[in-house]
């Protein structure tokens, strides 16, 4: 019997890729978008989800058990970028990006928890960021929420232990995808102290997304981790140096460290 997954955000990037190899492995796929009606060509179904709203999360994952009768993955892998000096970005424009991608992913998690204990097994997969490793500057509430979905991962690896539910978190670095054309950008302001180097930054980002590999790895560790009975806590996905990037945040020196980030960046 195949097991059925959900894949938040599979309209594109990432999950897309994710869904698309998982259905090719002859998993029951079952993506996600606000406007599914858009991806009628996608060889797997897509379901009306808005991670913004409860009662679309609720009624995505209840139209799910009622077509399946029961979820055994699912990728938490919706969210969005968001750029800016911390000093002018706009605090609304902040808690979207933490209602996106870490209140939103949790309460998807608290929905499908009910269904997986009942089956006495589960498999949830947070898909987070390198980013969350390290406040990168003019990314600071990227890094802040991804770094707050890391963490709770390890918290509800402890708290499920006991009912059979697998939880851990992927982290990628820089792939091929449109993160970059739906990221909110605070503008750069004229006359502002973060004028120049913001903008030299925002480039700087742009370009390692125009210039990174496909996706496709990312797709393999999902498949590799659904298959694991007993997964790490966390993995990386990405470039060697990017991967190392977290090496070294846990042996040097702080100021080192942040040293090194300032010369990566010009700053």
């Amino acid at each position: 019997m195949s097991q059925v997954v959900l894949v938040t955000g599979a309209s594109s990037g990432i999950g897309r890729e994710i869904a698309t190899t998982l259905h090719g492995h002859n998993y029951k796929v079952y993506g996600t978008s606000r406007n599914p009606e858009r991806y009628a060509d996608l060889p797997f179904t897509m379901l009306q989800l808005d991670l913004h709203k409860s009662e679309s999360l609720k009624r995505a994952v209840a139209d799910l058990v009622k077509l399946e009768g029961r979820i055994d993955v699912v990728v938490n892998n919706a969210g969005a970028g968001i750029t800016g000096p911390l000093e002018e970005t706009p605090m609304a424009e902040s808690k979207k990006a933490f209602d996106t991608n870490f209140f939103g992913p949790m309460e998807l998690i608290n929905t499908v928890l009910p269904v997986m204990r009942a089956q006495n097994s589960g498999c949830i997969i947070n898909i987070s960021s390198i980013a969350g490793y390290m406040g990168l500057p003019f990314r600071g509430i990227y890094s802040a929420t991804k770094s707050a979905l890391e963490i709770i991962t390890e918290a509800y690896r402890i708290e499920l232990a006991p009912y059979n539910i697998r939880i851990c978190s992927v982290a990628p670095g820089d792939f091929a995808t449109n993160i970059a054309a739906g990221r909110y950008h605070a503008p750069v302001i004229p006359g502002s102290p973060y004028a120049q180097t913001y903008g030299q930054t925002l480039a700087l980002i742009d370009s390692h997304v125009d210039h990174a590999p496909s996706p496709e790895p990312m797709a393999k560790k999902i498949l590799e981790i659904i298959r694991d009975s007993s997964p790490r806590p966390h993995y990386a996905v990405g470039t060697w140096l990017q991967k190392f990037s977290i090496v070294l945040k846990a042996l040097l020196p702080q100021k080192v460290y942040e040293r090194m980030l300032r010369n990566h960046y010009k700053l």
